[in-house]
């Protein structure tokens, strides 16, 4: 995707920002202790535990400029410099976790309106319907007071794996990503911040 393409969607995105507004100010929506993740801002959604990397794990769809993989499960890799399109995220009102350069949202896999622990996280177009999927029970998640994120209704949070592997790239590390159960998720790999990189 060109830059000119990319900055014309974070403008689209900048419209969609004034109409998530009203949903973010909502009164139950936050608490003391936590402060809920900004609606329709661009940034990346990190581990808020670093774990073998100084510059900490992000969500990230596979692959690289013109290689990216929109068929193949998301990942965790290490954190970008700067906002790098597969790291990009917009959080939507409604739970959706929105990848604006690729007009796809995270998804978890499951059957009908049913995810088991250990499901992969797919990039599926947000609203999907399509031969066994139904993407509205699969892409809405709540950002909970422990910094987890849960499928809604699921008891199943957005899990990085245990271990790490270097990429293409031996100076860069990736873990899996999938759907474990929140109580049994270990901290470290299952607690989420959203993050603005600075440009």
């Amino acid at each position: 995707m060109s830059v000119s393409r990319f900055a014309a969607v974070l403008g689209m995105c900048a419209v969609l920002t004034a109409c998530n507004e009203s949903a973010a100010t909502s009164p139950a929506a936050s608490s003391a202790s936590f402060q809920k993740p900004p609606v329709g801002k661009i940034g990346q959604l990190r581990l808020a535990d670093n774990l073998d990397r100084a510059d900490g794990y992000c969500l990230d769809i596979l692959g690289s400029g013109d290689h990216i993989r929109t068929d193949m499960p998301l990942t965790v890799h290490n954190c970008k410099p700067g906002l790098y399109e597969d790291e990009a995220v917009m959080l939507a009102a409604d739970g959706k976790i929105y990848f604006p350069a690729y007009g796809v949202c995270a998804t978890a896999a499951g059957v009908n309106k049913t995810v088991l622990a250990g499901a992969a996280v797919m990039p599926r177009g947000c609203g999907e319907r399509s031969p066994f999927l139904e993407a509205q029970y699969l892409q809405h998640f709540v950002f909970r007071a422990d910094k987890r994120v849960e499928l809604s209704g699921s008891g199943l949070c957005l899990t990085a794996g245990a271990d790490s592997a270097s990429t293409f790239d031996p100076s860069h590390r990736w873990r899996s990503l999938s759907m474990q159960k929140c109580e049994d998720a270990p901290l470290a790999q299952s607690q989420w911040q959203f993050f603005e990189p600075k440009e």
